[in-house]
């Protein structure tokens, strides 16, 4: 089970996995803007399973992505991503309104983009040479320790992007101008496995308990206790599937208060407790290793959305 966290990477990174690791944790501190070179990627809400494909570019903002990286038939599966902050959008955004007079605007609105934490779409022609070009510069390591050279860059990315038509990716990155959104949403998503109450996140947010549980709703589309228990499920599946972790370890991890309210709660929303649930997945990933035609990499994807 791989925990991941971007606080330390450069803003452009090429990533290159040669072999499959199954369904990860991805912690993003922040927003992320990325091409699929080769291989397919899963996001996964719940029992949705969201595909991106080879050429596509995409969008994953601040928080928690369930993500599952497939080779290309053996072939390593190859992504290039470019991480920025609220105050790095601000800085290029008023840059490229004040010096070359860019009027920015965006009027599109859909539920996809109120509701989903990531937009994909298939990558125009100037997105794609944008990403070919970065790759070379990252082969050649001219992004080492070179701020400018990745301004440049990072400039250029966000430029292309407000070039489009009005759509979902467009929105997705005009709506990272507020930084105090994606301040609130880092809070929120820094303490979901931890012991806290609702009032000591409304006082860490610089809230009134009334104006956060609003603010939250706004932001989240449900109340906060229902969310956090929604997340903290969604974790335990993944442990269990994942790890060998005892049922009453993964409670505690996940931060429920004992084992019995852990499997309550996992039967109340999946219908089944987690030790049948586990054995369901083991049993699936038996059978396709015995059907040689079967799609081995789709296994723990179909036991994830049951």
């Amino acid at each position: 089970m791989n925990y991941n966290q971007n606080d330390s990477q450069p803003t452009i990174v090429k990533y290159v996995e040669a072999n499959y690791a199954g369904i990860q944790l991805l912690r993003l501190t922040r927003c992320a803007i990325g091409y699929l070179v080769r291989g397919t990627k899963f996001i996964y809400y719940g029992d949705a399973r969201h595909t991106i494909n080879k050429g596509e570019i995409f969008y994953m903002g601040v928080g928690n992505h369930y993500v599952e990286e497939i080779l290309d038939e053996g072939r390593p599966f190859e992504q290039i991503v470019v991480y920025y902050s609220p105050e790095q959008l601000q800085r290029i955004l008023l840059n490229l309104n004040m010096n070359f007079s860019i009027n920015i605007t965006n009027s599109h609105q859909c539920d996809s983009c109120r509701r989903l934490n990531h937009v994909a779409q298939a990558a125009p022609a100037s997105l794609r040479s944008f990403f070919n070009h970065a790759a070379t510069y990252l082969q050649e390591d001219n992004f080492m320790h070179d701020q400018t050279a990745e301004n440049i860059k990072m400039t250029e990315l966000i430029y292309l992007l407000i070039s489009q038509r009005d759509g979902c990716l467009k929105s997705k990155v005009l709506s990272n101008v507020d930084a105090s959104r994606d301040n609130f949403e880092q809070i929120v998503y820094s303490h979901i496995f931890n012991d806290i109450s609702i009032e000591r996140l409304a006082e860490k947010s610089n809230r009134s308990l009334t104006s956060f549980k609003k603010e939250f709703k706004r932001h989240f589309f449900m109340p906060p206790h229902r969310w956090f228990i929604r997340q903290r499920l969604m974790q335990s599946r993944l442990l269990l599937i994942s790890t060998s972790k005892s049922i009453s370890e993964i409670g505690i991890e996940c931060t429920f208060p004992n084992t019995s309210h852990f499997i309550k709660l996992f039967k109340k929303q999946y219908g089944t407790t987690p030790a049948i649930y586990r054995n369901r997945h083991c049993n699936g990933l038996l059978e396709a290793a015995q059907n040689p035609m079967a799609d081995n990499y789709n296994a723990p994807a179909t036991a994830v959305g049951q």
